[in-house]
């Protein structure tokens, strides 16, 4: 042992050595002890902080730090909840029926007729709605941007119901639906507000609908009206409703572009149109003798037709059935026949459009004849039957506007050329008076 402790003591380096406070050596320490790298920032940061600095010393010196005003230029986020709480909205559960119910009730004519409700489908045809002064009820939409691309001050007091897209389409009348249907209570005419026409563009003729009822051939019809300036669309009792959604969707909004009278009486009829006006009728059913006296010989196996069914007229009570039933068959005598595109646009004028099924009613023969009106003939080619009740209403409707503005420019141009003279009104040498 003591042999061992002086060899120990011969060879210090086999003692070991006390832990060193650093974990890393003697190096270890050394290097913790040097100072660490700065890192200088830019030049322009240098300054900017230098100068920053310097403003808060001076702010110091001169006093407390005082409130700063706030800017009111940066209003877009200000903007954006307020436009939030206009459009508050409701989201529909699971259970939600409210859509399915509401469309189902609102195709049905008895419950539009008895609750005075109506169901418009897009953003197009309820933007339109809005501008004339509708009020919806509730709205339906399945995207929040659809619904804010409506006027959102007219939106405040209707019932906003947030849906699932599917349901929309499956309750959608059309193959792309964009995802907002909207109830509103019937328009009243009276009441709506419709665009102003520019007076260059109106055209002073009343459209009377007798017995229409093909939805698309009304919608077409309330369409051409609306694109010629017209005045009024009348539809008399056996008409299709208009305010059906078929007829909706086919007449593009023209039910907000003018008034539309419907479910009428023929009694009251003339209550609508303006006085001294002359009714035309848009049927053809002529006579031989009446067709070989009106027409030219050239044009006598071409004309627009529809079948004339009269119907029978309700008679006094205590009238003899034989009598009425006979009288309804005569009906009127027979109307004197003019093609279109004579003459006929002079005066407020309105023009009657009978179905393509049943054709003119007797009432309308009878307003034609009171008023001094005549049958308006479209001639087609020799062995077709007719043409499409719109169609034949869009060309009258255009032939009309034609024939004023035709009028309006004669006159405009002879009147300072043809001052002091006697104005010519035919190229044709009249012939000499009997003395």
């Amino acid at each position: 042992m003591a042999s061992l402790v002086r060899s120990m003591a011969r060879f210090p380096f086999l003692l070991p050595r006390p832990p060193s406070r650093a974990t890393g050596g003697e190096r270890g320490v050394r290097a913790l002890r040097r100072s660490p790298v700065r890192v200088l920032p830019p030049r322009a940061q240098a300054q900017e902080d230098a100068a920053a600095a310097a403003a808060a010393q001076a702010q110091q010196q001169a006093g407390p730090r005082q409130k700063k005003p706030r800017s009111r230029e940066p209003k877009a986020p200000a903007e954006e909840p307020q436009k939030e709480a206009e459009l508050r909205y409701e989201r529909a559960g699971p259970g939600d029926k409210r859509l399915s119910k509401v469309v189902t009730i609102a195709k049905s004519r008895a419950f539009r007729e008895k609750h005075g409700k109506i169901l418009l489908e897009g953003r197009r045809l309820i933007a339109d709605a809005l501008a004339a002064g509708a009020v919806p009820q509730t709205l339906f939409f399945s995207i929040l941007e659809r619904l804010r691309e409506l006027p959102a001050a007219q939106l405040k007091g209707a019932s906003l119901v947030k849906v699932k897209f599917e349901d929309v389409t499956t309750w959608s009348d059309v193959i792309a639906p964009q995802g907002v249907i909207g109830i509103f209570p019937r328009p009243d005419h009276a009441k709506m507000t419709y665009p102003e026409v520019p007076q260059q563009h109106r055209l002073p003729l009343s459209l009377i609908c007798d017995n229409v009822r093909d939805p698309g051939n009304l919608g077409t019809i309330l369409r051409s009206a609306a694109g010629a300036g017209c005045e009024r669309v009348l539809l008399v009792k056996g008409c299709v409703d208009a305010w059906e959604p078929k007829v909706l969707r086919a007449g593009m909004g023209a039910h907000f572009r003018l008034p539309v009278i419907s479910n009428l009486e023929w009694e009251v009829v003339p209550n609508y149109l303006p006085p001294d006006t002359c009714v035309y009728t848009a049927d053809c059913t002529v006579e031989p003798s009446l067709r070989a006296q009106e027409e030219p010989p050239v044009l006598t196996k071409a004309s627009w037709s529809y079948e004339l069914k009269v119907q029978p007229v309700r008679g006094a009570q205590g009238s003899d059935p034989d009598s009425e039933e006979a009288a309804a068959a005569a009906g009127p005598g027979p109307l004197g026949v003019k093609y279109y595109f004579e003459p006929w646009m002079e005066g407020p004028v309105a023009v009657v459009i009978g179905g393509e099924t049943h054709g003119l009613s007797v009432e309308a023969k009878k307003l034609t004849e009171s008023t001094g009106g005549r049958r308006l003939l479209i001639p087609v080619v020799p062995g077709v039957e007719s043409l499409n009740a719109a169609m034949a209403a869009s060309i009258l409707l255009f032939e009309a506007k034609r024939q004023l503005h035709q009028r309006e420019e004669i006159g405009s141009h002879e009147e300072p050329r043809n001052q002091g003279r006697p104005q010519l009104l035919s190229t044709r040498r009249l012939p000499e008076r009997a003395t």
